[in-house]
């Protein structure tokens, strides 16, 4: 299910966009503080400055929220995606009018802290389980009309993506199940309409479903909220006849055993859901 990632940096027309709305969300008509106290004129420089260590994601993001307001804006990083940094460490260094940087400050921030901050958790999160086979990879609970820069930096974090929405993978789910009338009845269906290069996952719950999934020759197999006992279980029914999610209540504390099972894939919400912000700041100087 995680797919090959083109890159560690989000699309630039998405950036882009979402940019777009996030200034005018925060600017408005004008940013009236500046513009009362801060003469046209004027021109500044200003340093992005680690206030806690972590893994950078989001750079170009940032630099983009200047660009949007001032043509004259000059962005220089000093970090790649995915690179680790440390406390007091300057990321990046932007010049330009002081008001257009003023302006773009906040929203530039917003979106680096945020993007740190699912960074860093991957990493913590993929580091947690090295020495096993199984891969970290996200899932769909992220920020609305963030998914884009939100995946990027799971990717910079060493993670891998998983469906990037409804339309790019088939992951027939408990619901689906139900209304389906069963395990065999949806992924039948499924199998019968699919567009060859998708894949069909299916949720399972218990053995018994891992058995009715085997079955149908589904592609993966999630184990949705299953202990470590039945983990186990499930890959020794299994054998490596296809691959295995592992799915639900994963945290940084029991990953590690979640990996020791032989799963193959560890999808974990709380990277984008729930990832702390990395403290930065923009200090002008």
């Amino acid at each position: 299910m995680s797919k090959p990632s083109r890159n560690l940096q989000a699309d630039s027309r998405i950036i882009c966009e979402v940019v777009t709305t996030a200034l005018a969300e925060d600017i408005g008509p004008g940013d009236i503080t500046s513009e009362l106290c801060i003469p046209a004129d004027y021109q500044a420089r200003g340093q992005f400055v680690a206030k806690q260590a972590g893994v950078l994601a989001g750079l170009e993001v940032a630099e983009e929220c200047f660009r949007q307001l001032s043509a004259r804006v000059t962005f220089e990083s000093y970090k790649q995606a995915g690179e680790d940094f440390k406390v007091g460490e300057v990321l990046a260094e932007v010049t330009g009018p002081a008001r257009a940087l003023l302006a773009a400050e906040r929203t530039a921030l917003n979106f680096l802290q945020r993007l740190c901050g699912i960074a860093t958790l991957t990493r913590n999160f993929v580091t947690a389980i090295e020495g096993s086979q199984a891969v970290i990879v996200d899932t769909r609970k992220t920020t609305p009309g963030l998914r884009v820069l939100e995946k990027a930096a799971v990717r910079a974090g060493g993670g891998q993506n998983h469906r990037f929405a409804l339309y790019d993978a088939i992951l027939i789910k408990d619901n689906h199940i139900r209304i389906a009338g069963g395990i065999k009845a949806a992924v039948e269906a499924a199998q019968q309409g699919a567009p060859a290069q998708l894949k069909i996952e299916v949720e399972t719950t218990s053995l018994q479903q891992v058995e009715e999934a085997i079955a149908t020759e589904a592609d993966i197999i999630m184990l949705d909220n299953m202990n470590l006992e039945m983990m186990q279980q499930a890959v020794e029914i299994v054998a490596g006849r296809t691959l295995l999610e592992a799915s639900g209540g994963v945290t940084i504390d029991n990953v590690s055993q979640i990996a020791a099972t032989g799963v193959d894939l560890i999808s974990v919400g709380r990277l984008t859901h729930s990832a702390p912000a990395i403290d930065i700041s923009l200090e002008i100087l």
